[in-house]
Protein backbone atom coordinates (compact mmCIF):
# COMPACT_ATOMS: atom_id res chain seq x y z
CA UNK A 1 0.00 0.00 0.00
CA UNK A 2 1.27 3.46 -0.83
CA UNK A 3 2.45 5.45 2.17
CA UNK A 4 -0.13 8.21 1.65
CA UNK A 5 -2.94 5.63 1.50
CA UNK A 6 -1.66 4.02 4.68
CA UNK A 7 -1.56 7.33 6.56
CA UNK A 8 -5.01 8.27 5.28
CA UNK A 9 -6.45 4.95 6.45
CA UNK A 10 -4.78 5.20 9.88
CA UNK A 11 -5.82 8.80 10.45
CA UNK A 12 -9.38 8.15 9.27
CA UNK A 13 -9.58 5.10 11.53
CA UNK A 14 -8.35 7.11 14.53
CA UNK A 15 -11.02 9.76 13.88
CA UNK A 16 -13.87 7.27 13.41
CA UNK A 17 -12.79 5.33 16.52
CA UNK A 18 -12.62 8.64 18.45
CA UNK A 19 -8.98 8.10 19.34
CA UNK A 20 -8.90 11.59 17.86
CA UNK A 21 -12.12 12.93 19.34
CA UNK A 22 -14.60 15.38 17.78
CA UNK A 23 -13.27 18.89 18.33
CA UNK A 24 -9.64 17.82 18.88
CA UNK A 25 -7.08 20.18 17.35
CA UNK A 26 -4.38 18.66 15.13
CA UNK A 27 -1.13 19.91 13.64
CA UNK A 28 0.72 18.38 10.73
CA UNK A 29 3.99 18.08 12.66
CA UNK A 30 2.31 16.37 15.62
CA UNK A 31 0.57 13.89 13.32
CA UNK A 32 3.79 13.27 11.39
CA UNK A 33 5.47 12.34 14.67
CA UNK A 34 2.47 10.24 15.71
CA UNK A 35 2.64 8.14 12.52
CA UNK A 36 6.43 8.44 12.10
CA UNK A 37 6.29 9.92 8.60
CA UNK A 38 7.05 13.22 6.88
CA UNK A 39 4.45 16.00 6.80
CA UNK A 40 3.51 15.57 3.11
CA UNK A 41 1.51 12.31 3.41
CA UNK A 42 -0.13 13.73 6.54
CA UNK A 43 -1.12 16.88 4.62
CA UNK A 44 -2.51 14.79 1.75
CA UNK A 45 -4.54 12.68 4.20
CA UNK A 46 -5.92 15.75 5.98
CA UNK A 47 -7.06 17.29 2.69
CA UNK A 48 -8.88 14.07 1.75
CA UNK A 49 -10.53 13.94 5.16
CA UNK A 50 -11.55 17.56 4.79
CA UNK A 51 -13.47 16.61 1.64
CA UNK A 52 -15.21 13.89 3.70
CA UNK A 53 -16.13 16.51 6.33
CA UNK A 54 -14.21 14.63 9.01
CA UNK A 55 -11.54 17.35 9.29
CA UNK A 56 -11.91 21.14 9.35
CA UNK A 57 -9.09 23.49 8.30
CA UNK A 58 -8.41 26.32 10.72
CA UNK A 59 -6.48 29.05 8.86
CA UNK A 60 -3.04 29.70 10.41
CA UNK A 61 -3.90 27.35 13.27
CA UNK A 62 -3.92 23.86 11.82
CA UNK A 63 -6.77 21.39 11.69
CA UNK A 64 -9.56 20.17 13.89
CA UNK A 65 -11.53 16.93 13.99
CA UNK A 66 -14.93 18.09 12.79
CA UNK A 67 -17.41 18.13 15.69
CA UNK A 68 -20.58 16.12 15.22
CA UNK A 69 -23.71 18.10 14.42
CA UNK A 70 -27.18 16.79 15.08
CA UNK A 71 -28.24 17.77 11.58
CA UNK A 72 -25.37 15.84 9.99
CA UNK A 73 -26.00 12.84 12.24
CA UNK A 74 -29.64 12.88 11.19
CA UNK A 75 -28.68 13.22 7.51
CA UNK A 76 -26.31 10.26 7.80
CA UNK A 77 -28.94 8.03 9.41
CA UNK A 78 -31.62 9.07 6.92
CA UNK A 79 -29.26 8.32 4.01
CA UNK A 80 -28.61 4.93 5.54
CA UNK A 81 -32.36 4.41 5.90
CA UNK A 82 -32.70 4.95 2.15
CA UNK A 83 -29.70 2.84 1.14
CA UNK A 84 -29.50 -0.17 3.45
CA UNK A 85 -33.00 -1.55 2.69
CA UNK A 86 -32.06 -1.38 -1.00
CA UNK A 87 -28.94 -3.44 -0.30
CA UNK A 88 -30.99 -5.98 1.65
CA UNK A 89 -33.51 -6.23 -1.20
CA UNK A 90 -30.71 -6.75 -3.75
CA UNK A 91 -29.20 -9.47 -1.58
CA UNK A 92 -32.51 -11.30 -1.27
CA UNK A 93 -33.05 -11.10 -5.02
CA UNK A 94 -29.57 -11.96 -6.24
CA UNK A 95 -27.22 -13.34 -3.57
CA UNK A 96 -26.38 -17.07 -3.68
CA UNK A 97 -27.67 -19.17 -0.79
CA UNK A 98 -24.11 -19.52 0.51
CA UNK A 99 -23.73 -15.75 0.89
CA UNK A 100 -26.95 -15.51 2.89
CA UNK A 101 -25.95 -18.55 4.92
CA UNK A 102 -22.69 -16.82 5.88
CA UNK A 103 -24.73 -14.28 7.85
CA UNK A 104 -25.23 -16.99 10.47
CA UNK A 105 -21.97 -15.90 12.14
CA UNK A 106 -23.84 -12.82 13.38
CA UNK A 107 -26.57 -14.75 15.19
CA UNK A 108 -24.65 -14.59 18.48
CA UNK A 109 -22.68 -11.94 20.31
CA UNK A 110 -20.71 -11.83 23.56
CA UNK A 111 -18.52 -8.98 24.75
CA UNK A 112 -18.38 -5.36 25.87
CA UNK A 113 -19.52 -2.11 24.23
CA UNK A 114 -16.44 -1.89 22.01
CA UNK A 115 -16.85 -5.52 20.95
CA UNK A 116 -20.47 -4.78 20.07
CA UNK A 117 -19.49 -1.84 17.87
CA UNK A 118 -17.14 -4.14 15.93
CA UNK A 119 -19.76 -6.90 15.74
CA UNK A 120 -22.44 -4.45 14.59
CA UNK A 121 -20.18 -2.91 11.96
CA UNK A 122 -19.29 -6.39 10.70
CA UNK A 123 -22.93 -7.38 10.37
CA UNK A 124 -24.05 -4.30 8.48
CA UNK A 125 -20.95 -4.41 6.28
CA UNK A 126 -21.80 -8.02 5.42
CA UNK A 127 -25.31 -6.90 4.41
CA UNK A 128 -23.80 -4.26 2.15
CA UNK A 129 -21.53 -6.74 0.37
CA UNK A 130 -24.26 -9.38 0.14
CA UNK A 131 -26.09 -7.03 -2.22
CA UNK A 132 -23.51 -7.73 -4.93
CA UNK A 133 -23.79 -4.07 -5.97
CA UNK A 134 -20.33 -2.62 -5.52
CA UNK A 135 -21.36 1.03 -5.69
CA UNK A 136 -24.13 0.65 -3.15
CA UNK A 137 -21.91 -1.47 -0.92
CA UNK A 138 -19.11 1.12 -1.00
CA UNK A 139 -21.49 3.95 -0.13
CA UNK A 140 -23.17 1.97 2.66
CA UNK A 141 -19.86 0.82 4.18
CA UNK A 142 -18.75 4.46 4.35
CA UNK A 143 -21.97 5.38 6.16
CA UNK A 144 -21.55 2.47 8.55
CA UNK A 145 -17.99 3.53 9.35
CA UNK A 146 -19.04 7.11 10.04
CA UNK A 147 -21.95 5.89 12.17
CA UNK A 148 -19.37 4.24 14.46
CA UNK A 149 -18.29 7.72 15.51
CA UNK A 150 -21.86 8.66 16.41
CA UNK A 151 -22.23 5.56 18.54
CA UNK A 152 -18.92 6.02 20.33
CA UNK A 153 -19.64 9.66 21.11
CA UNK A 154 -23.13 8.87 22.36
CA UNK A 155 -22.67 5.47 24.00
CA UNK A 156 -21.85 6.81 27.47
CA UNK A 157 -25.18 8.63 27.36
CA UNK A 158 -27.25 5.82 25.90
CA UNK A 159 -29.96 4.66 28.25
CA UNK A 160 -31.12 1.08 28.16
CA UNK A 161 -28.49 -0.03 25.67
CA UNK A 162 -29.30 -3.73 25.30
CA UNK A 163 -27.08 -5.68 22.89
CA UNK A 164 -29.29 -8.76 23.26
CA UNK A 165 -32.28 -6.87 21.83
CA UNK A 166 -30.25 -5.58 18.89
CA UNK A 167 -28.80 -9.02 18.19
CA UNK A 168 -32.35 -10.42 18.21
CA UNK A 169 -33.27 -7.86 15.53
CA UNK A 170 -30.28 -9.01 13.49
CA UNK A 171 -31.37 -12.63 13.85
CA UNK A 172 -34.90 -11.79 12.68
CA UNK A 173 -33.45 -10.02 9.65
CA UNK A 174 -31.16 -12.96 8.86
CA UNK A 175 -34.15 -15.33 9.06
CA UNK A 176 -36.17 -13.17 6.65
CA UNK A 177 -33.28 -12.82 4.20
CA UNK A 178 -32.49 -16.53 4.19
CA UNK A 179 -36.18 -17.23 3.56
CA UNK A 180 -36.08 -14.55 0.82
CA UNK A 181 -39.00 -12.71 2.39
CA UNK A 182 -38.39 -9.25 0.94
CA UNK A 183 -41.29 -7.42 2.58
CA UNK A 184 -40.53 -8.78 6.03
CA UNK A 185 -36.82 -8.03 5.69
CA UNK A 186 -37.57 -4.49 4.50
CA UNK A 187 -39.83 -3.85 7.48
CA UNK A 188 -37.22 -5.19 9.92
CA UNK A 189 -34.25 -3.23 8.56
CA UNK A 190 -36.23 0.03 8.36
CA UNK A 191 -37.45 -0.37 11.94
CA UNK A 192 -33.91 -1.27 13.05
CA UNK A 193 -32.38 1.89 11.58
CA UNK A 194 -35.29 4.02 12.79
CA UNK A 195 -34.75 2.73 16.32
CA UNK A 196 -31.05 3.59 16.03
CA UNK A 197 -31.95 7.19 15.20
CA UNK A 198 -34.32 7.38 18.18
CA UNK A 199 -31.58 6.04 20.48
CA UNK A 200 -28.56 7.92 19.20
CA UNK A 201 -29.84 11.44 18.47
CA UNK A 202 -31.16 12.13 21.99
CA UNK A 203 -27.90 10.77 23.42
CA UNK A 204 -25.90 13.07 21.13
CA UNK A 205 -27.90 16.05 22.36
CA UNK A 206 -26.54 15.40 25.85
CA UNK A 207 -22.94 15.33 24.64
CA UNK A 208 -20.68 18.38 24.82
CA UNK A 209 -18.89 17.92 21.48
CA UNK A 210 -21.86 18.73 19.28
CA UNK A 211 -22.01 21.80 17.07
CA UNK A 212 -25.18 23.80 16.72
CA UNK A 213 -27.88 22.88 14.23
CA UNK A 214 -27.47 24.47 10.83
CA UNK A 215 -29.86 27.30 10.18
CA UNK A 216 -32.70 26.73 7.74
Amino acid sequence: MLLRENIYDRLRSDILACRLAPGDEMREQDLAERYEVSRQPVRDALLRLQREHLVTVQPRQGYRVTPISLSDARDLLRFRLALEPACVAEAIESAPDGVLKSLDEFRRFAGNHEDFIAYNRGFHTALAHASGNRRMATALCDLIGQADRLVRVSISNLKGHDPAKLVAEHVALIDAMQSRETRTASRIIKAHIGATEKRVLPALKRNAVIVEERSS
